[in-house]
Order: C-alpha cells, then sequence, then structure tokens
C-alpha cells in the first residue's frame, strides 16, 4: 500500500479541482463555436450546485442518480455531490425507465438530478427530481463547503452493464479517486497543459476515470463533446480543437481506420492516444502507427476497478497484446484453485489483494461480492495468457471462450483475424453447438460500404482467417448482419448472439450468409 500513499481525508472536489487554475474544460455543443471553461467558473457552478442540492436535503451518505448528458452542468453536479459527502450515481442518459427504477429502487436512491429531456422516462419514479434547467440556480451562491470525506467513505455507486442479469453496484471510495491520478500519470500520460479528450458518455466508468478524475488530477484541461461520433468529423475536431492526449473505445478507432485516404487528415498536435473498453485489434494499431507515427497504447481495467494492465508510454508494444500490470498492481494468471498457471497456459486474470483502485463491495450483494474472489485474488472473469517477459494476452471472457472438438479457441483472436480483411467493418464470433465438435466457430460480419455479402466471400474470410490464426480457429459459419448487438457503453453482447442461435437451434430456423 506504500505505493499509493492515499491521505486518510481526502475529498477530490476541494483537494483537486480547489486548487486548480486556468482553463478546465473545452465544450463543444451539437451545434457552434467552443466554449472554454476555467476552473475559478467549474468552482463557482459547484459551489452553486452544493447549495441547491443541500436546499434539496441532500446528507452525507445520501445516494443521488445523475443522469446529466454530456453538457457542462455534469462536472459540477458530480463535484457537488463530492463536497456534499453524498453518493453519486451516474446513469447514461441511453438508459429507458426500467433500467432507472431498477437503480433507484436498489440503491435506494432519494434524489434524481436530470436534464430536461429525460423528464418522461422518470415519470414514476421513488424519488425526488432535479432538473438541470431548474429555475434561480444562478442566483445560488458561488461559495459552499465541503464535508471533510475519509478517504474509505462511499463516493460512487457505479452499475456493471448487466450483460447476462440485473446490473450491480460497484462501491467506490473517495481513497479510489485519489489513486486515479495513478491512471492519469502512468498510462494517459496527461500533464500540464494538455487538452485530454476522452470520448465516452458521463453515465459509465470510463467517463468517472478520463472525464472527471484523471486529467484533472494531473493538471490538464479537458474537451467535452455532446454529438455522436463520426468518424470524419472526430479527426476534424482532433485538428481544430488542439488535442494533445486521446482516449477512444476500440470501436471508433476501427471506424476511423476504415476511412478513405485516411492520410488526408492532420492528428500534428496529438501527442498520445489510449484505448479501453475492450482489446484492440493489432491492424488498428498498426494503421494509425503507419499513417501518423502515432502508437496506440492499449489498457484494461472494469467498472469493478481501473487501469489493471495496459501498454504504457516508453515500454516495448507487442501488437496484440494488453500490455504488462500498471504500477500498484499485482497482476497473475491464475487457474480454479487459485495457483498461478504456467508461463503461456491460459486462465483467469486476477488481481491480489485489496489496493484502493479495486472496488470495495457490490452493493447490497453479498453473495455477488464473495463470487469474485478466490482466495487472496479478485477474479475479472477474463480470461488469458502471459509469455515470459509478463506480458499478457487476452483470450477472452471466461463465458465467451469456444470449445471445439477438444480446442479451446478465444474469440478475440478470429474477430482480428477478420477485421484484417478490406471488406470487414466489423465481427463477433461465438461458440455455436454443434453434434460432432462439441461447439463450432461462428462469425456475425458487418460488412463495409460497398461490399456484399456472398458465398465467395465467405470462404474468402474463412481462408484469410486459417492463415491468419490457425486452421482450426476459422469460423465454419459466417452471417452477414447490419449491425451487432452491444452494451450501452458499446462493447459487443455475445450472449445475446449466442441466445438468437439457441433460439434459432430451437426453432430449426437457418440464417442465411
Amino acid at each position: 500500500m506504500a505505493f499509493w500513499n492515499v491521505p486518510e481525508r481526502f475529498n477530490f472536489a476541494r483537494d483537486v479541482v480547489e486548487r486548480l487554475s486556468g482553463p478546465a474544460m473545452t465544450f463543444l455543443g451539437r451545434e457552434g463555436e467552443p466554449r472554454e471553461l476555467t476552473f475559478a467558473e467549474v468552482g463557482a457552478r459547484t459551489a452553486q450546485w452544493t447549495n441547491r442540492l443541500a436546499g434539496a436535503g441532500v446528507a452525507p451518505g445520501d445516494r443521488v442518480l445523475v443522469l446529466v448528458g454530456k453538457t457542462p452542468e455534469w462536472h459540477p453536479v458530480m463535484l457537488a455531490l463530492m463536497r456534499l459527502g453524498a453518493v453519486s450515481i451516474p446513469c447514461s442518459e441511453m438508459l429507458r425507465h426500467k433500467d432507472l427504477a431498477f437503480r433507484v429502487e436498489h440503491s435506494g436512491a432519494r434524489l434524481v438530478v436530470a436534464d430536461r429531456p429525460a423528464e418522461a422516462e422518470l415519470a414514476g419514479l421513488d424519488a425526488d427530481l432535479v432538473f438541470t434547467d431548474a429555475a434561480g440556480l444562478d442566483t445560488e451562491p458561488q461559495s459552499a463547503p465541503c464535508a471533510d470525506t475519509a478517504a474509505t467513505d462511499t463516493a460512487f455507486i457505479l452499475y456493471t452493464s448487466g450483460t447476462t442479469k440485473d446490473p450491480k453496484g460497484a462501491v467506490h471510495t473517495h481513497g479510489y479517486c485519489f489513486a486515479k491520478r495513478m491512471q492519469a500519470e502512468r498510462w494517459l500520460d496527461a500533464r500540464p497543459g494538455d487538452l485530454v479528450w476522452c470520448t465516452a458518455g458521463t453515465g459509465w466508468a470510463k467517463s468517472i476515470w478520463n472525464v472527471l478524475l484523471g486529467p484533472w488530477s494531473a493538471g490538464a484541461s479537458i474537451v467535452l463533446h455532446e454529438g455522436g461520433f463520426d468518424p470524419e468529423e472526430r479527426f476534424r475536431l482532433l485538428a481544430d480543437l488542439g488535442v494533445t492526449v486521446l482516449c477512444q473505445a476500440p470501436t471508433e478507432y476501427r471506424l476511423m481506420a476504415k476511412q478513405d485516404a485516411i492520410d488526408r487528415f492532420d492528428l500534428s498536435r496529438v501527442r498520445h492516444m489510449v484505448s479501453a473498453g475492450e482489446p484492440l485489434n493489432p491492424e488498428v494499431i498498426k494503421t494509425f502507427r503507419d499513417t501518423f507515427g502515432l502508437t496506440i497504447h492499449d489498457g484494461y481495467g472494469q467498472t469493478e476497478n481501473t487501469l489493471l494492465v495496459g501498454n504504457m508510454p516508453g515500454a516495448e508494444i507487442r501488437p496484440g497484446s494488453m500490455g504488462l500490470p500498471s504500477p500498484g498492481h499485482e497482476i497473475a494468471v491464475i487457474d480454479e484453485d487459485g495457483d498461478v498457471v504456467p508461463t503461456g497456459e491460459e486462465g483467469d486474470i486476477a488481481l491480489a489483494g485489496r489496493p484502493p483502485t479495486l472496488f470495495r463491495e457490490y452493493y447490497r450483494a453479498p453473495d455477488e461480492t464473495a463470487a469474485v474472489f478466490r482466495g487472496e485474488w479478485y477474479v475479472t472473469g477474463d480470461r488469458a495468457t502471459r509469455d515470459a517477459d509478463g506480458y499478457l494476452w487476452f483470450t477472452g471472457r471466461a463465458d465467451d471462450v469456444i470449445l471445439s472438438a477438444a480446442y479451446r479457441i478465444g474469440p478475440f483472436e478470429v474477430e482480428s483475424a477478420l477485421l484484417e480483411h478490406a471488406g470487414v467493418a466489423e465481427s463477433a464470433v461465438i461458440g455455436k453447438a454443434d453434434p460432432d465438435r462439441g461447439q463450432i466457430v461462428k462469425a456475425f460480419v458487418v460488412l463495409r460500404p460497398g461490399a456484399t455479402g456472398s458465398d465467395e466471400l465467405v470462404r474468402e474470410l474463412q481462408d484469410h482467417c486459417k492463415r491468419v490464426t490457425a486452421p482450426y480457429k476459422y469460423p465454419r459459419e459466417i452471417e452477414f448482419v447490419d449491425e451487432l448487438p452491444k452494451t450501452r457503453s458499446g462493447k459487443i453482447r455475445r450472449v445475446e448472439l449466442r441466445r438468437r442461435e439457441e433460439e434459432r437451434t430451437a426453432h430449426g430456423s437457418v440464417p442465411s450468409s
């Protein structure tokens, strides 16, 4: 624990944001020119929100849902809840009534802070509502006291994506807020004077990491863009805004890499690129490196923790590898008994001990909390191998591994091979039940504009996978689809694809390639 040096008392709003000066944020709305906000302006707005929420009865320990989009109100609301010692539950504006009702009931939230367009989805919830366009907010005092929170006090409940069952609420402390500076300094490589753009929405763990805590811990300024993702516009905005550090989802990098004549774009002011959310395919890293001389540094973390494994600046990058354990974390690949497996053998990615970056518990779920620990290890649920130099190589989620004719096949390697083909925009791979092999590899493929699905293309993709991976790993079935099912944070829902296949098999239907 000496590495972390977490103070006994810590409040990010007071001990970090309040001490900063200069530019804090460049906000770009859906229309109009960029607007710059200083830390003084963010602090004044935070105080106004602190006073308004205190007037609404919010007290230390109260749970409050925050349903605010990518606008300059989100940060002051989140900081105000820290100042009050309350527990914030950030939610994506894409969540619907059922999702919100579950979070309110499960967390026991007494209040929801939301943008006005969310009013219809919030109707009937058992919680008070405060809207960001509330009358009189601008007249609140621009100064407010700050709770002297302990590092062990709860700061957030971050709900998991819930791909297979109800979401779980990962409880994080104020000590977690302090510890996030490791990720900002060692992987994001943010520095004073940088302009950092993390493109995540405001309702996800990644936004807590890199839109709120990370860059400001390092004294950097951030970009907040209200608009959606368009590959060509993203390239243009990076140049126009003067972004120096970029953090994007792998899907965004993949679609940008597929743009025609990619070298026509100007990324001369970008110094550093990172990617998180799911593994980034080696061919995408190669495209950006060959075109712009920029290496995308892949990173691995979860809602329950932080950056556990990553490709750090200055370290050797091994394309396709997750990288090395991040500072302050002992990471191993273990078996079902909690023993470290030999080099090159597949197992579960696990974290030793209880660093401050690790969640304290799943809220109101002791059985689920106990289930993710194996002796001294927190088990992530992801699988990997580790080479002789300590680099980890992702193979898939524990429930995604395909067992075909006694071979263990990770979907990620096959998906990466498919993405190398010029006609493929996105891919997802699952195991499909087979009476002879147990399972076969099946791929769902989204084609690029201009490409047409055909039996000939199926054979071409299969031959390509045989060459790039191994003959036994190629997809014996390929289905062309218009889109892939994803969580609201952009991760592919292989579980839904497996469920579709099971339903088709039960009803005797066969999809066309």
